[in-house]
């Protein structure tokens, strides 16, 4: 089954990122998933970065468009787009022989919406595609042994969702999925701030404040942070001392349900798994991963040791990538459908 070329491919489609990894070559495109549309004739723009960079900049007829939303495909026919773009942008066109293609979906992703993926990506050139869901990619990726009797618990925090899984044995014992992540946390503190200081402040401000000063639990090293927006009031620019405390309030319900997220799985777990855990720790991965505070809050709320990945915003794409390099000996973790 494996493609002689080694130009087989692993696909992490996030809501906020889209990374493909190359067999025995790495990750070879990181993009943000988002598209640029000419509404008068449906013609996709741009993708990606320089998509990304026209969020909020377009004129009437242009609309900068993320067809992915809390982890599933709000927009079946641009993500298609998207992806298929993606794959062209990597060669997946010129290749002598069709590569075969590992997606990592959310577990919140519908039958329907695994149908519009695999299209997408047939229409882009693939040979065969394989579904994995993002928890067991995001394991494997961070080397947690999967296939040992033995648990194992990956938190998977991305743009849209959170992930919870324990695995053994090479399934998932028990999980659970939220759609609560760095998304919500940014939205979060845009609304926080509008309410209390009527001030307006785009998303990506928002995730700049959280990723300089945002927490899960006090730090010794608090700093306030300057932010830019428009006041409600009288229209015009503003500028506004924000502090970690301010940060830390305003996406307090947000971690407070990942963070009952976990305990709920944790709950379901059975006890021999339980005391694996308590040894092996808990084991996070996904942008969120980096929330400053958040280990230590963790190991406060649980009493378990916990552990941040070593790269934990690849760790998805990269167990993919891994499970594309040996397709036969991780065959029974895919979803294969023949085309």
């Amino acid at each position: 089954m494996r493609n002689p070329f080694g130009h087989d491919l692993a696909i992490d489609i996030g809501t906020a990122n889209t990374v493909i990894y190359q067999a025995h070559r790495g990750i070879v495109l990181n993009e943000p998933s988002v598209v640029c549309v000419n509404t008068d004739n449906g013609q996709v723009l741009t993708v990606g970065s320089e998509a990304r960079k026209m969020v909020g900049r377009t004129p009437d007829n242009i609309v900068s468009i993320r067809p992915l939303k809390d982890g599933v495909v709000a927009d079946f026919e641009t993500a298609q787009k998207m992806l298929r773009t993606f794959m062209e942008m990597v060669g997946s066109k010129r290749l002598l022989s069709k590569p075969i293609v590992v997606v990592a979906v959310p577990p919140v992703v519908t039958s329907v919406e695994h149908r519009a993926i695999k299209d997408a990506a047939y229409a882009a050139g693939a040979r065969k595609v394989y579904i994995m869901e993002e928890p067991m990619a995001a394991a494997i990726g961070v080397g947690l042994p999967v296939q040992e009797p033995m648990g194992s618990m990956i938190v998977d925090i991305g743009g849209g969702t959170t992930d919870v899984a324990v695995i053994s044995l090479g399934g998932i014992v028990t999980s659970r999925s939220i759609r609560v992540g760095g998304d919500a946390l940014d939205s979060a503190i845009v609304t926080y701030v509008k309410t209390n200081s009527n001030l307006l402040i785009g998303e990506r401000t928002a995730e700049e404040v959280k990723m300089a000063i945002g927490s899960a639990y006090k730090l010794r090293d608090d700093s306030d942070a300057r932010i830019r927006g428009r006041n409600l009031v009288n229209g015009l620019p503003t500028d506004l001392m924000i502090s970690p405390e301010q940060v830390r309030e305003a996406i307090a319900d947000g971690v407070s349900r990942i963070i009952g997220a976990i305990k709920a799985t944790l709950d379901e777990t059975p006890p021999d798994l339980v005391a694996d855990l308590s040894r092996n720790g808990i084991v996070l991965a996904g942008g969120g991963a980096l929330l400053r505070g958040l280990p230590e809050r963790l190991r406060k709320e649980t009493g378990m040791p916990v552990i941040v990945a070593e790269d934990p915003l690849h760790a998805v794409v990269n167990g993919a990538g891994k499970c594309v390099e040996n397709i036969e000996m991780l065959k029974q973790i895919l979803v294969a459908e023949a085309r």
